[in-house]
């Protein structure tokens, strides 16, 4: 009976990873693609594919051109499969009283929050919780969000767009307003004539914040002579720290353990802010850990406002 019970539950790991492959295909488009994501060769997706439509006796993919492509019975079995891969990965933190608050949480965050808020927030996790593994991956709000929609991550730290995709649920941890940073010796303190006068180091425009801060430039008619763009927010304040320029940042909520001197400017009442939050999918089984995940976020946050 035990042999049985081995060979079922191999069975059931073997057709759980075949459709989390399909998963993976259907989102990326290609096989290629879907084997970086899953970290396989393209010899073994073509294997997993071949095995599950014998297996499922459909044919799942168009051959007949360069790049297969799903039929139109295999885009109906990825809408099931994405629910299944989901139960399976969470079946037994579903059934334990403590809800599962053990085992790996793979995290997406953005680069502004990984000398702050993530360490600081993380620490407190793991203290309370020690069996929670966390993987941390660094992005860009757009990147992170798909990964999220594709099952790559299980939540991100992200600036909320202006339209958040469908499926998604997005908790606000903070509001930070833009500043302008400049100098620790420089005399100057009006943000216009900074910026009018100064070398300008762009926040890259490829982040939800440095867009915020081009359209706020364009709506004061602020023409500035920009010098870099960077998209590391430690890069900027060290190239300012060194008189290489100004910049307009994120006023961060949880501060930087070893935050590099400059002088630091509001930019008045109508600064731009960037919306802080937490965002994972609507149908994430593990809700239990990723609200002790907010709670450790916003009591860094209350802590560093102290």
């Amino acid at each position: 009976m035990a042999e049985k019970s081995t060979q079922w539950v191999k069975g059931l790991d073997m057709t759980i990873r075949q459709l989390r492959t399909l998963v993976a295909i259907a989102d990326t488009k290609t096989f290629g693609e879907a084997a970086n994501v899953i970290h396989v060769t393209h010899a073994a997706i073509s294997q997993q594919m071949q095995a599950l439509e014998a297996q499922l006796d459909i044919e799942l993919f168009d051959r007949s051109t360069r790049t297969p492509k799903l039929t139109p019975a295999a885009h109906l079995i990825v809408a099931k499969a994405r629910t299944l891969v989901d139960a399976y990965d969470n079946l037994v933190p579903s059934a334990l009283e403590d809800g599962g608050l053990k085992g790996i949480i793979t995290l997406g965050t953005l680069r502004t929050t990984l000398t702050g808020l993530t360490p600081k927030a993380m620490a407190a996790l793991k203290s309370k919780w020690p069996e929670i593994g966390l993987h941390i991956r660094p992005g860009l709000t757009g990147a992170l969000l798909t990964e999220i929609e594709r099952g790559g991550l299980d939540a991100a730290i992200v600036v909320k767009p202006n339209l958040m995709p469908a499926g998604l649920t997005f908790r606000e941890l903070a509001q930070e307003p833009m500043q302008l940073i400049a100098s620790i010796d420089e005399t100057e303190v009006d943000p216009v004539v900074l910026l009018k006068s100064k070398p300008f180091i762009r926040f890259d425009r490829n982040a939800v914040a440095g867009t915020l801060i081009d359209n706020w430039l364009l709506s004061k008619r602020i023409q500035v002579a920009e010098t870099m763009e960077l998209d590391s927010p430690e890069a900027i304040v060290s190239m300012v720290h060194a008189r290489l320029g100004v910049s307009i940042v994120p006023d961060l909520a949880v501060k930087p353990f070893d935050a590099v001197p400059v002088m630091r400017i509001g930019l008045g009442p109508d600064a731009p802010i960037r919306t802080l939050g937490l965002v994972y999918r609507d149908n994430q089984v593990k809700k239990r850990v990723l609200d002790e995940l907010f709670e450790a976020l916003m009591h860094a946050i209350e802590i560093s406002q102290k």
